[in-house]
């Protein structure tokens, strides 16, 4: 119970360093967000609970399947905002059009052989 508290702290310290970069500097922020850091975090967790090279293999090559889909919410939502949308339906229309993608990739990598 307390490697799980320390992970949810660990976790919740890099988002609320991200917000904080950011407030200060949008483009620092954004580089810090656009790191891998969630996804080396999840590895480490995995590997320190599983060891297993296979399944850190797969993980590693999914995640990057999976990053995929979510690339366009961050071209959307400052168009739409842009274009005079509020924040929260802007947000909410790049999480939908997310969604969406991720739905498709689901449905299409086993059809295209991708490893997910």
């Amino acid at each position: 119970m307390v490697y799980l508290a320390i992970k949810a702290v660990l976790s919740g310290i890099l988002i609320a360093a991200i917000s904080e970069i950011a407030k200060r500097n949008p483009a620092a922020g954004a580089l810090v967000a656009s790191l891998p850091l969630v996804s080396i975090l999840g590895m480490i967790w995995l590997w320190r609970e599983t060891a297993d090279p296979v399944r850190m293999a797969a993980h590693a090559e999914a995640t990057f399947w999976y990053v995929l889909p979510s690339l366009p919410m961050f071209l959307l939502i400052p168009a739409l905002l842009r274009a005079g949308l509020p924040f929260w339906g802007a947000l909410v229309s790049g999480c939908v059009v997310t969604v969406a993608l991720y739905l498709l990739m689901v449905w299409a990598a086993p059809r295209l052989g991708l490893p997910i």
